[in-house]
């Protein structure tokens, strides 16, 4: 959803703009249950990242590694196999 698409009626909009101005301290997360699972969790559907299209030359092997075992959708999965990686090395460079 763009920004400034949103079908909010007016009571709704003040009550947001109200709770915006609120420091965090001041706002009742009481009636808010707490998620401890996340199995249902779908991610992209509130925030999609900003994907860049380019041409990067892989190796054969690697290539076909994906296709055969993901099939469609094999990109994404290169996208999060590289993701896992930056993670990883992330936590071995901190202090």
């Amino acid at each position: 959803m763009k920004k400034g698409t949103s079908k909010l009626i007016e009571p709704q909009k003040a009550e947001l703009e109200a709770l915006a101005a609120l420091p965090d301290g001041q706002i009742n997360m009481q009636v808010i249950p707490e998620q401890r699972d996340w199995n249902s969790a779908q991610r992209g559907v509130f925030f999609r990242p900003v994907k860049q299209q380019i041409t990067l030359r892989l190796d054969a092997d690697l290539i076909f590694w994906f296709k055969t075992r993901i099939g469609d959708g094999y990109q994404a999965s290169i996208n999060n196999a590289l993701r896992e990686y930056i993670a990883l090395h992330s936590r071995e460079t901190q202090p």
